[in-house]
Order: C-alpha cells, then structure tokens, then sequence
C-alpha cells in the first residue's frame, strides 16, 4: 500500500521553493524541518515542523516573514533553540516536490 503523503505547504502557480533545512535524526524526537517558499507578491512563508519516526508531521508552525534577512533571523532562532535542547542545529537539505496526485514533481518553481 502506497503511504499518504502529507502536504506541509502548497506550491501556486509563480511560487518558488526558497529552502529546505533538517536536523540530523534525534532518537525518540525524530527530525525538525524546515521549509520556506516566496510568493508571487515576494512575501516569504514558511512552515516549521518535527516529523516523527513514523512519518507523522507534527507541532507544525507557520509565518510570513517580508525578505530572506527575516527568513535568515527564524532560522538563527530555530537554531539557537535546537542547540540548547537537543544539541542539533537545521542544516540545508534536499526536498521532494509532489504534484496534488502524488506524483513527484519535476521542478520547485510553478
């Protein structure tokens, strides 16, 4: 049976992915990720999240922020944070991209 996949953020038609960052594996917490995108109107959002050993997505938070300095200021928090708890920090990673069939899309700008 093909696992559900759980969409975090929702690519629109002009919308760009801007980033995708991971913890390395934390053993029973699982891995934060987080991922951010621009709009057509430049506004940056962005969804951060643990995703269990499971699979399952959870304490997902989501902002705006205006530009990628203020982007780069949430992951400096996110960071800071991680470091304290958990001794881990996000580090830039790959991202799969699906289509709202599922089927794994070819491209991160629509």
């Amino acid at each position: 049976m093909k696992p559900k996949l759980q969409a975090i953020m929702n690519l629109d038609e002009g919308e760009e992915i801007v980033g995708g960052w991971a913890t390395p594996h934390i053993p029973g917490t699982g891995i934060y990720k987080l991922l951010a995108k621009q709009r057509k109107d430049g506004v940056i959002e962005w969804a951060h999240f643990v995703q269990r050993d499971n699979g399952l997505k959870d304490r997902v938070m989501r902002g705006e922020v205006e530009n990628r300095a203020r982007l780069d200021e949430v992951l400096e928090i996110s960071n800071r944070n991680l470091k304290k708890i958990f001794g881990v920090t996000l580090q830039s990673t790959g991202y799969d991209v699906y289509s709202l069939d599922g089927k794994k899309a070819p491209s991160t700008k629509h």
